[in-house]
Parts: C-alpha cells; structure tokens; sequence
C-alpha cells in the first residue's frame, strides 16, 4: 500500500517508501537506507502496466508530476500506456538524500558510503520496488544517467523488463573513462566552432570573459571568484536543444551588472544544489576502473592554449580550491576519485538479454558519443534506435521523443 495519496486534476500520485539495505552485496552490513517512488496514474488507467523511469544524473532525483509547464514532456506520452513509477535514485530526493550535513560523519566515510550509491545498487533497488508494487515485470524509461543504469539492469535482471527505452543513454561498455572525455573533447570543440560561425563576434566577448576571470574580476553572488575553467563550463549549454540561447544572453549583457552575475550563477553547471552529480560524476563511466580526474588528464593541448573552446561535463579538480559549496567536499571527492570502482557492464549478458524496445541516439551528443552509444546499441538489436539530428542531449524534455520510440518498438508508423 503506498504511504501518501493525493491527486492532481486527473492524476493519482501514490508515494512508496522501502527500507533496503545500503550495501546489497553484503547481508551482515546491516545498514539501510529509504527508497521512495511516486506512481503516477491517469484517470482510467489503473490497469495499465508499469513504466519505471529513471532520472539523468548521477545524483539528481525524479521530477514532479505537475501539470504546467514545467510537467515532463514525455509524462502525457507514457501516460497513455503506463503507469509511471518516478523512482527518487538512492541518495537523492525522498530516497535518503545526501547533503552538506552529510560531512559531519567524516570524509573517508562519507566517500565509503557514496561508493553504495552508483547504478547496480539502484537496479538492486528497482526490484525491490517492482516486488513490492506486485509487477511480474515493468518496462523501463532511462534518460542519460538512467540509460546508463538500464544497461546495468540488463546486465542482472533483464527478466524483469518488459519493452526497454533509452534517451541519450547508451553509455560506453567495457571502456575506460578516458576514452570517453577525450571524445567528448571533440564534440565540444566541433560545438564551440559551430556556435562562434553562427555568433562571431563571440569569440571576442568570451575573451573579454575569460580575461575577467584571469584577473579575478567575475564574482558571483555567493562570493564564488569564477576561475577560467569554470566560465568555460558553460559550454554544456550548447549540450541541450535550446539553451544555446542563455549562452548568446550573457555573451550579449554587460558583466559588471548584477543580472549578469546572477546569470551567470545560474547558468553554471555542477551546482551544490545536488552536490552528488560533481563528486562522483566521473563514476558513472567507471565500467572498471579508477577515474582519477581523468577530463583534467586527457584535455586536448588545443583546449589548453585557446581558452574560447567552450568545455561539457568536464568535472574540474581545481573546483574543489574556487567553488565555494564544493570545498568542504575536498576530501570525499578526493576519495572518490581515487576509488577502484567495479565492473558495471558485462557486454555478453547485455548481449543475450533479449532486450526489446527503443532507443533514442542523438547525433550531436556531447555528453553520450554518438560512436560508443552505436557500439553499446549493437549489443541490443532489439532495442531499435532513432538516430536523429533533430534533438540534442535533452531531447526527452524537450519534445515528442518517447511517442516515437514506443511507435517504433512496436512497429508503428512515426508520427
């Protein structure tokens, strides 16, 4: 029975609360934590089968069902065969959030307790969840992150997955992390040069930018003094279908005012809001292996020398010394980089899933190389990809994404 109930216009939202335990490969640990989903149903679809989905990240927890703008726009979508189970990952939301007040159990065991937190234990936690709500099976609907835990879930429990869909989340298997950033290196110098032909003059205004920072002369309102590498972060905005255009924002307004420094805050990724998604960020291509700050390690010498080439999801070690909310998570993040993480994926059980559904490939992926993500969708020919230009890593909020794949999983013409 769910904890809560309450409705929304024509949804029914039941929230689930379980005990499980931390460390699911060791039943003497004894220590547990609380995993929360909220099942969302539309009037008339009590009957329907379950979609459980999982949340970009790491460390981000489910959206809210809310019907306004800001409601998913793949939610209308899967509530018309599903019921949708919005899983709050392990460590985030209702599911025993980690936080600053976290740090006051010490760093080494802090770093000890987050290694628990990556996506075998949350497909661990998935079927718990599954049992609980009385489903044989459930189709899953894993974004970014969430692919990467689906190709986890394949690995295990493929048997408990009905139809299979992936957005942007075809994570490299069997690769070193390494592999990963400098290729994500290429796309994000092909992105920049892309943005500054459409934008010339630009370049020149991230110069001026860049040499603010130099000096020390960008100060957000937390007291934060932006650092080079920092600034140049904003290059995840040219990662989405639209937010291209926050870029051309600040890259327009006067940096001595306080909306740009207001802005500027806000449009940084890798805020302490979730302070999980920068200190173990790099975990989530550790298919085997320590991640060492490897973005830091394997920056192409063209990005060192032209500070204009605008950087992704390139997690900065230096942040832990400028970034204000980040540097009381020096010594856990310091850990985690060093930590031997597990093998994630096994290519062959992936293989001899069976797995059916449909996946989305975005072409200009930065974040998710569009070669890795076809070398991972060999693996699972069943899973029919959409290669698409049409959308970029965001695609799943941003329009009819998941409609086309559950057309072209079962056979229908897209829309």
């Amino acid at each position: 029975m769910p904890t809560t109930r309450h409705t929304m216009l024509d949804l029914t939202i039941d929230h689930h609360t379980l005990t499980v335990p931390l460390d699911w490969s060791d039943s003497t640990d004894g220590r547990t934590i609380d995993i929360h989903a909220a099942v969302v149903t539309r009037s008339g679809g009590e009957a329907l089968p379950h979609l459980v989905f999982l949340q970009g990240g790491p460390g981000h927890e489910a959206p809210h069902p809310f019907h306004s703008p800001t409601q998913p726009a793949w939610l209308d979508a899967a509530l018309a065969e599903y019921r949708v189970v919005l899983l709050d990952q392990r460590g985030t939301g209702r599911s025993t959030p980690v936080s600053d007040s976290d740090l006051e159990r010490g760093s080494d065991v802090l770093a000890e307790y987050i290694t628990h937190l990556r996506a075998d234990a949350i497909v661990r936690d998935c079927e718990a969840m599954r049992e609980h709500l009385g489903a044989q099976t459930w189709s899953v609907l894993g974004q970014s992150f969430g692919g990467f835990t689906t190709l986890a879930y394949l690995t295990t429990d493929a048997a408990s997955l009905a139809d299979v869909y992936i957005t942007g989340g075809l994570s490299a298997v069997g690769r070193h992390p390494d592999d990963v950033y400098s290729l994500t290196y290429d796309k994000m110098r092909a992105e920049s040069e892309r943005y500054y032909r459409r934008f010339p003059g630009h370049r020149d205004a991230m110069r001026r930018l860049v040499d603010r920072a130099a000096a020390g002369r960008l100060v957000l309102e937390d007291g934060e003094v932006v650092s080079v590498s920092r600034l140049r972060s904003l290059g995840t905005l040219l990662g989405s279908n639209d937010e291209w255009q926050t870029l051309w924002s600040l890259l327009e307004a006067d940096p001595a005012t306080n909306a740009f420094r207001h802005d500027l805050g806000a449009a940084l990724p890798f805020s302490v809001r979730n302070p999980l998604y920068y200190v173990f960020h790099e975990s989530s291509y550790a298919d085997g292996h320590a991640t060492r700050w490897s973005a830091d390690r394997v920056e192409p010498e063209d990005f060192r020398t032209d500070p204009t080439l605008l950087t992704g999801e390139h997690a900065r070690r230096e942040w832990l010394d400028t970034v204000p909310g980040l540097r009381p998570w020096r010594d856990v993040t310091l850990a985690l980089a060093e930590h031997e993480w597990p093998q994630l994926y096994d290519a062959a059980a992936i293989a001899a899933s069976g797995a059916r559904g449909a996946t989305a490939v975005y072409v200009n992926d930065v974040y998710v190389p569009f070669e890795f993500a076809m070398e991972t969708a060999a693996l699972v020919p069943g899973v029919k990809p959409w290669i698409t230009t049409e959308h970029e890593h965001n695609g799943l909020r941003a329009g009819d994404v998941l409609s086309r794949l559950t057309d072209l999983a079962r056979g229908r013409r897209l829309r």
